[in-house]
């Protein structure tokens, strides 16, 4: 059976850049209150103009120049997002339409924080079973526009961004047995869905802070020891973590706790704030981009979110 692996990754954010400070004038939040809790300096938020299949092409078009690949090659598209409004034509269709990708299976998938895992998971399997050979993986919110901004305890979290990867069919025998992209490891908790909700007309984002917290700091270290069990690879030979980048003071503790002792650990949320399904890929893409960690090395993603889901792989860095 086929493997994949990730040939090229690409990010874009808006070039609205929105301080703590600038948050403390619309909402009874300062600087170090925000900083102490979450670990957020910094978000990007988009134009009111500015949608989220625009974003996910931005991204989506960087990695296909990255990759090498002409468009024509690609002939599977995922957007992971759950901001998107308008049902249809879904984001997927309106990427493959933007880039001129030809006729590519489209589909967009919902899994909030944890979408992009997921679709890098669907895009493996489908490639593992010979239904595509190159796939364009995204992960793309405008997570502002579901924001209530008279809350400061959940409006002072999010950003707006995306970030993609280019999947393609790979036939490699790696020496170590390990693959380019390893078993996925996903599930959720479905009777703690509460915890995290974007719901309403419009919308809006709440979650349950401290529920979350405690789970993702008690429950999410074991799941992730059991993504590398099953890609083959231990914590300590991890050579980056790129976990959901939801809140610093999530991330730091579930790293320590996997015992990744020698990677380095994404912490893009101190700029970006929570942009959702866009977090993973969007880490990912800059620390590739910046040369912090050597192309083949293993890595590790791991997201979670609504539905209390969770997915992860490790990966070989492209």
């Amino acid at each position: 059976m086929t493997g994949s692996r990730i040939a090229a990754v690409g990010h874009y954010q808006p070039t609205r850049v929105v301080t703590n400070d600038d948050l403390a004038a619309i909402v009874d939040t300062s600087d170090e209150w925000i900083r102490t809790r979450v670990g957020i300096r910094t978000r990007h938020i988009a134009r009111p103009d500015e949608t989220v299949d625009e974003m996910a092409a931005a991204a989506a078009g960087k990695a296909l120049a990255a990759s090498g690949l002409a468009p024509a090659r690609i002939d599977l598209v995922i957007v992971a997002t759950s901001t998107a409004i308008d049902r249809s034509p879904n984001m997927a269709a309106r990427v493959a339409a933007r880039l001129g990708l030809g006729s590519p299976a489209t589909l967009d998938l919902n899994v909030v924080c944890a979408g992009f895992t997921h679709a890098l998971a669907t895009a493996d399997h489908t490639i593992r079973a010979g239904s595509a050979t190159a796939a364009l993986v995204i992960g793309a919110d405008k997570f502002t526009e579901a924001a209530d901004w008279t809350d400061r305890s959940s409006c002072v979290l999010l950003g707006d961004g995306a970030g993609a990867a280019v999947v393609v069919a790979d036939d490699t025998t790696y020496t170590d047995g390990v693959r380019a992209i390893g078993p996925v490891v996903w599930g959720s908790v479905p009777e703690m869905g509460r915890a995290v909700r974007i719901e309403g007309t419009p919308p809006r984002f709440s979650q349950e802070g401290q529920t979350v917290y405690r789970w993702a700091t008690t429950q999410l270290p074991p799941i992730a020891r059991e993504v590398c069990a099953r890609a083959g690879v231990t914590p300590e030979e991890l050579a980056g973590v790129v976990l959901h980048q939801a809140n610093l003071r999530i991330i730091e503790p579930v790293a320590r706790k996997l015992g990744a002792t020698n990677a380095v650990i994404a912490r893009d949320v101190v700029e970006s704030g929570n942009t959702s399904a866009a977090s993973v890929p969007l880490a990912l893409s800059k620390l590739v981009e910046r040369g912090e960690i050597e192309p083949g090395a293993p890595v590790l993603l791991f997201a979670f979110g609504g539905n209390l889901s969770y997915a992860g792989q490790v990966i070989r860095c492209p």
